[in-house]
Parts: C-alpha cells; sequence; structure tokens
C-alpha cells in the first residue's frame, strides 16, 4: 500500500514550477523571437536532418552541422539578399516621396478622372471625391508609412548587433533542437499536466499548424510575392521587388490575399491609360499569381490544420500586432490550439455523459 503524497510538497513544488518558469521567460525573453525561430526551422528541416542522418546514423552533430549550413545557404543569405534589395527599393521610394516625384494624391485624381461620371458623383458624395482631402489624407497615410519604414530602418542599423547576436542564438540552438529533437519533444509531450491522448494531439495539432504555416503559407505567399515583382517588372513599374514583397505579405491573410495589391495597381494603369500593361497584371494576377495558391498549398501542406479563414485572417493580423513578424505563426497557432483544446474538453464532457448513460454501468 502506497502512501500518498502530502498536499503541502505536492503545492509546493507545483509553485515552484510556476516561479521558475516565469523567471525563466523573463531571463530569455530577449531571445523570445530567435528561440521561437529557432524551434520553427528545427521542426521544418527535421525530415532533411534525418535523410542526411541515415547516411551517417552514427554522426548526429555532424548531420546537424550540415543541415544548419544547407539552411545558412539555401534560405539564410537570399533572405538577406533580398531583404537588402527592398530595403534599398523602399528607401528610393521614401525619398521620391519626399521629393514630390511621387505624388499619390496626384495619382488619385487621375484614377477618379478616368472613372464614368456616375461613380464619380458617387465617391464625391461619399466624401472622397475632393481633392484636397484625398491629398491630405494620403499624404498624412503615406507620411507616417515613410516614417514607420525610416524608423525600422534606422532601429535595424542601431541594433545591428542585437540582431546578430540573436541570429547566432538561434542558429545554435536549432542545431541542437535537430540533432535532440527526437528525444526533446517526446520528453515535452510526458512532462505535459495532461492525460497521455490530450497531449500526443495538442502536440500534433501544433506541428500540423506550424507546417501547413510555414511551408503553405509562407512558401506559397513568397511564390505569389516573386510571381507579382516579375509581373509589375515586365510592366516597367518602379521598385518591383518592394510591391512584390508587400504583395507576399498580403498573401498570407486569407479573404484579402495578393489582388489587395495587384488591384489597384491595374485600375491605376487602365485610368492612366497603359492598357496592355494593365492587361498582363490582371492576367498574371487572377491565372498566375492567384491559381499559385490552389496549385501549391495542397502540395506543400497535404492535410488540413482545421482553422477556419476568418479566425486564420484575425489571428493573423492580431498576431502580428502583437509580437510582429513571429505573429505570422504565433497566431494562427493560437487560434488552432484554442480550438483543439476546446474540441478535446467537449468530447470528453460527451464521453462522460455516454458513460453515465449507459445501463450497462448503472446496474439496469
Amino acid at each position: 500500500m502506497t502512501i500518498a503524497r502530502p498536499r503541502v510538497e505536492n503545492g509546493g513544488l507545483i509553485l515552484f514550477l510556476a516561479f521558475i518558469t516565469v523567471g525563466l521567460a523573463l531571463v530569455v525573453s530577449s531571445f523570445a523571437g530567435a528561440l521561437l525561430w529557432a524551434v520553427l526551422a528545427a521542426l521544418l528541416f527535421q525530415p532533411l536532418f534525418q535523410r542526411i542522418l541515415a547516411r551517417w546514423p552514427e554522426r548526429r552533430n555532424t548531420a546537424a552541422a550540415l543541415t544548419i549550413l544547407i539552411i545558412t545557404v539555401a534560405v539564410v543569405i537570399p533572405a538577406l539578399i533580398v531583404t537588402s534589395l527592398v530595403v534599398e527599393q523602399a528607401a528610393g521610394v521614401y525619398n521620391q516621396m519626399r521629393s514630390g516625384q511621387i505624388n499619390f494624391a496626384s495619382y488619385f485624381e487621375q484614377v477618379h478622372d478616368a472613372l464614368p461620371l456616375r461613380l464619380q458623383r458617387l465617391i464625391d458624395k461619399a466624401g472622397f471625391g475632393s481633392f484636397e482631402r484625398a491629398q491630405a489624407e494620403l499624404s498624412q497615410a503615406v507620411g507616417n508609412s515613410a516614417s514607420m519604414l525610416a524608423s525600422r530602418a534606422l532601429s535595424i542599423g542601431a541594433n545591428a548587433a542585437a540582431f546578430l547576436l540573436a541570429f547566432g542564438v538561434g542558429l545554435y540552438v536549432t542545431f541542437f533542437l535537430l540533432r535532440d529533437g527526437a528525444r526533446i519533444g517526446p520528453a515535452i509531450v510526458r512532462a505535459l499536466p495532461l492525460e497521455p491522448t490530450v497531449s500526443r494531439r495538442l502536440a500534433d495539432k501544433f506541428v500540423a499548424v506550424v507546417r501547413a504555416t510555414i511551408k503553405g503559407s509562407g512558401v506559397v505567399a513568397l511564390v505569389q510575392g516573386a510571381l507579382g515583382a516579375v509581373t509589375f517588372w515586365v510592366v516597367g513599374l518602379p521598385a518591383a521587388l518592394l510591391w512584390g514583397m508587400l504583395m507576399a505579405v498580403a498573401a498570407l491573410l486569407p479573404a484579402i490575399g495578393p489582388a489587395i495589391i495587384w488591384g489597384p495597381v491595374a485600375i491605376y494603369l487602365l485610368a492612366t491609360g497603359a492598357i496592355w500593361q494593365a492587361v498582363v497584371v490582371i492576367v498574371s494576377g487572377v491565372l498566375v499569381i492567384g491559381l499559385a495558391d490552389n496549385i501549391l498549398r495542397p502540395i506543400l501542406v497535404g492535410r488540413d490544420t482545421g482553422i477556419p479563414d476568418w479566425l486564420v485572417l484575425v489571428t493573423t493580423l492580431g498576431g502580428i500586432d502583437l509580437v510582429g513578424l513571429s505573429g505570422i505563426v504565433v497566431g494562427p497557432l493560437a487560434g488552432a490550439l484554442f480550438i483543439t483544446g476546446w474540441q478535446i474538453l467537449t468530447e470528453q464532457r460527451l464521453g462522460r455523459a455516454a458513460d453515465g448513460d449507459d445501463p450497462a454501468r448503472t446496474g439496469d
């Protein structure tokens, strides 16, 4: 007969774990983003690590190091190059806006004047037909965006050392997560204070959402952004890479998508008489960029995460607002785990109710 552990000791252990967990979170909070992306990279590139490990079964360190090298060459370096080009084009657009070479209010006036008279009257009645008002609102919006862009650029420059440190920490942690992931993952699942079936189900949902978000939404968005940049370059629009990056960001949002970028561009081209350029943008947007999602997502994801599109939109926007770029993954992940947790609770309650109504259990 076993003696039950006193409740005071159990409560003390739980209290200690709560305090030390909060303390550890505060200690590593400066590297929270780097640690998050290290976990995501380890999950995403685990199959590649396993393939390399299959060739050298006794060399886990070598396999992990080679995987990190591949990640750096194939993902990190191209991302840094593209980012530097986008920042350069963004700085050029910002300078042109300050000098008056780019005037969004005048573009608005051109589009307004090219619309049919009936639509012009409707816009005027809504209060958006006044050039002075449009100029003021657009100038304020563009000015705020330009100021934010400039502040972000200065912040990146000022915090270059911190960025390099976080980047190094991320790669370092990724190495160990790749090498020991087969041991760390199951250990975390076993340590969760949940029933084993519930822990495994939540862990499977976590992996599925990460895979869907990065391999599905992330890769598809990059492909759509690249196709958009090529399209804008073909029709001769300036800063095509910058617009393509904006299209990639918009592609992460369901129900909005890249059409929010190429649609207004096509309207402007039509309004200014650039007919063939507008036709190219529309055809590419509908037949090439639009279909890329339908073709690539089933191949990359392979299974549904069970999250409604409206919840993906809200959680993605909320996640970006809360934690920045990492919110692209954190937001949908929180939504998916929320739905899964309530589904498990509902199933357990219904199961207990069914057991209670079973005549065989009540002795009838």
